[in-house]
């Protein structure tokens, strides 16, 4: 069993997909947006003879139509914007999500989180297309229709897009992005094995040098580490199970482990918690992974992708 002091706990920081809800939530409405079912939407097309030809008269010049006024982005991702708008509408919610839980943050730390999170979006997106997949407009249209159906019909869809930020040309286009960039998210995580190279490991977990300086002593004098592991921990033995890198938030414990032969128990390793001694019990470079250690490296696969797609890519921070 993990120590919580050591294993790395699922904190929820999985690249945030754009899904709008409402209340109350229909279970098939939200199964047909996530899995996009096509609606069949039937379209009249009315039919009528051809009038009589006037007699041609010389064409008129056409006025210019007037320039349409560019919307205010955030940020450019290779060229794609984020608005301005949807930004400041997510910011506005992240914070009050946060109050809400009784976890204070201030709004510039709220704006970075929420552009941070769209930026990831719109390189998962573009990831989708380059890869060969891109939203179709019946699949859009089909998802835009589910979710009028969902908020109660199409009034109060468009009062909730204009009380979040968005436009009629924007929130599709969000939601095109959020369908494209949750594809491409499943499809790097998915493509995660499911064994990794993993050690076995037992912990005497200490909360002062002189205690751990005293544990090292009488391990180097012939004690028995497993039984001081028992004693010092009668719940868990010191047990830290098996577990692959990347997986223990402290970094220091697995350089250790995975440098070590099995059987080999450790010095002194001081860490943010406190002193631990570790001793290698087994090793495998193909062990499966626990559920929580997958769900780990799936999280660890996607922040790495979008973190090596933000380095390469043309990013521009506001207008």
């Amino acid at each position: 069993m993990f120590s919580e002091r050591h294993k790395r706990t699922i904190r929820g920081e999985y690249i945030g997909i754009f899904v709008p809800s409402f209340k109350p939530l229909h279970p098939a409405a939200l199964d047909a947006l996530r899995t996009g079912l096509v609606i069949a939407v039937l379209v009249g097309v009315a039919s009528c003879a051809s009038p009589p030809q006037p007699t041609p008269i010389a064409p008129t010049a056409s006025p210019a139509p007037p320039t349409a006024t560019p919307v205010p982005v955030a940020a450019t991702v290779n060229g794609e914007g984020i608005p301005a708008a949807e930004v400041q509408a997510q910011t506005a919610q992240y914070v009050a999500a946060r109050k809400a839980l009784s976890k204070s943050v201030t709004e510039d730390e709220a704006a970075k989180a929420v552009l941070d999170d769209l930026i990831a979006q719109v390189l998962l997106a573009q990831g989708a297309r380059a890869a060969g997949f891109e939203l179709s407009d019946s699949d859009l249209h089909a998802r835009l229709q589910a979710l009028a159906d969902q908020a109660g019909g199409q009034d109060k869809l468009t009062a909730w897009q204009s009380a979040n930020g968005y436009s009629a040309d924007s929130f599709p286009a969000a939601l095109k992005r959020a369908a494209e960039a949750a594809y491409m998210r499943d499809k790097i995580v998915t493509a995660v094995p499911k064994t990794a190279d993993q050690v076995h490991v037992r912990q005497i977990l200490l909360y002062n040098e002189s205690d751990a300086i005293s544990i090292r002593n009488q391990l180097k004098g012939g004690a028995d580490f497993d039984t001081l592991a028992r004693i010092i921990d009668p719940k868990s033995g010191g047990e830290l199970s098996w577990f692959p890198r990347g997986y223990l938030l402290e970094p220091k414990i697995e350089e250790a482990a995975f440098s070590m032969q099995v059987g080999e128990v450790s010095d002194i390793i001081q860490t943010d918690v406190g002193f631990d001694i570790i001793k290698v019990l087994e090793r495998d470079p193909q062990h499966i992974l626990s559920p929580d250690a997958y769900l780990t490296m799936q999280e660890l696969a996607l922040k790495d992708w979008v973190a090596g797609q933000r380095a390469s890519a043309t990013l521009v921070l506001g207008p």
